[in-house]
């Protein structure tokens, strides 16, 4: 059992020296991962609802914005040797693929390969019409995009044709320093995303869900895999605890879960109250070794 941290980086409080410290104290108490969030742009109201709540609802503080992804990933590499850093998650349809495949290798490139690329089709549609990407048939998409990526990580001569996506043959470099291309995580927890796991993932990532609720979870994925002619201990599977229940002693029962990497969610951040907020990550750390 591996611990990582949910770690939605947002402006304004993180600042480039929260960042720093953040990256390298984590790294120091033995955190194996952070993963980020991606939402360029936030609405002051949505019709679209929000899966990662109890009613709906996507809350976000005023005057405050997620990070790029991209460029924060950057700055942490930059800060840390061992910390590996996840997209959690990057909404793939709404993004161009082929500049996802040159961004997120040239990261694993220059962080030599600390990099997990955690994808899903979003939530909402108005995101997609501020980013001028079509919400319909977006799982599809994502599909073909994933086939794109895989195609420019993987081969000396890329190019793929599809019903939502065409890439004349081409070469990209670098190439992501993981053998195989960097792992694709998949993110949902929809059939539609199981399958998409099953078929595509090395990964599996959900949020907000209790053992009991992540044992369902795993136990649903082992049917698709199987489809699949696959196994559930091929796929990493990291789960984001609920919020307002963790606990330290629920670690072993996550790990009975079958899941391998427990992300604490890490949403209170700012540089004084980093210290005491790390210092509540440490009996999950502890626990977990005690368990490996």
């Amino acid at each position: 059992m591996k611990i990582g941290l949910f770690t939605p980086l947002r402006s304004p409080v993180a600042t480039p020296e929260f960042l720093k410290d953040f990256g390298q104290k984590a790294e120091e108490i033995g955190i194996h991962s952070v993963w980020l969030g991606e939402h360029v742009v936030i609405f002051d109201e949505y019709e679209s609802r929000y899966p990662g709540s109890s009613d709906g609802v996507f809350r976000f503080p005023d005057g405050s914005g997620l990070m790029d992804m991209v460029s924060s990933i950057g700055f942490l590499a930059a800060c840390t040797s061992k910390l590996r850093l996840g997209t959690g998650i990057c909404i793939l349809p709404q993004n161009n693929p082929v500049y996802a495949a040159k961004e997120y290798a040239t990261l694993d490139f220059l962080s030599n390969g600390r990099l997990d690329f955690g994808v899903g089709v979003g939530w909402s549609w108005e995101e997609f019409e501020a980013c001028g990407a079509p919400w319909p048939n977006r799982g599809k998409r994502c599909d073909e995009y994933l086939e794109v990526i895989n195609t420019l990580w993987n081969d000396e001569l890329s190019s793929f044709s599809g019903d939502m996506y065409n890439l004349a043959p081409c070469r990209m470099h670098p190439k992501p320093v993981q053998k195989g291309g960097i792992p694709i995580c998949i993110g949902g927890h929809s059939d539609a995303a199981l399958r998409r796991t099953a078929k595509y993932g090395k990964g599996w990532y959900g949020i907000n869900l209790s053992p009991n609720e992540s044992s369902e979870m795993v136990s649903r994925l082992a049917t698709f895999l199987e489809a699949e002619g696959r196994q559930i201990d091929e796929i990493e599977i990291h789960v984001g605890a609920v919020n307002d229940q963790m606990d330290a002693s629920m670690v072993e029962a996550y790990a009975e879960a079958g899941v391998t990497q427990l992300l604490i969610p890490f949403l209170r951040q700012g540089t004084k109250h980093l210290d005491a907020n790390l210092e509540i990550i440490e009996p999950f750390i502890e626990v977990s070794q005690s368990i490996s």
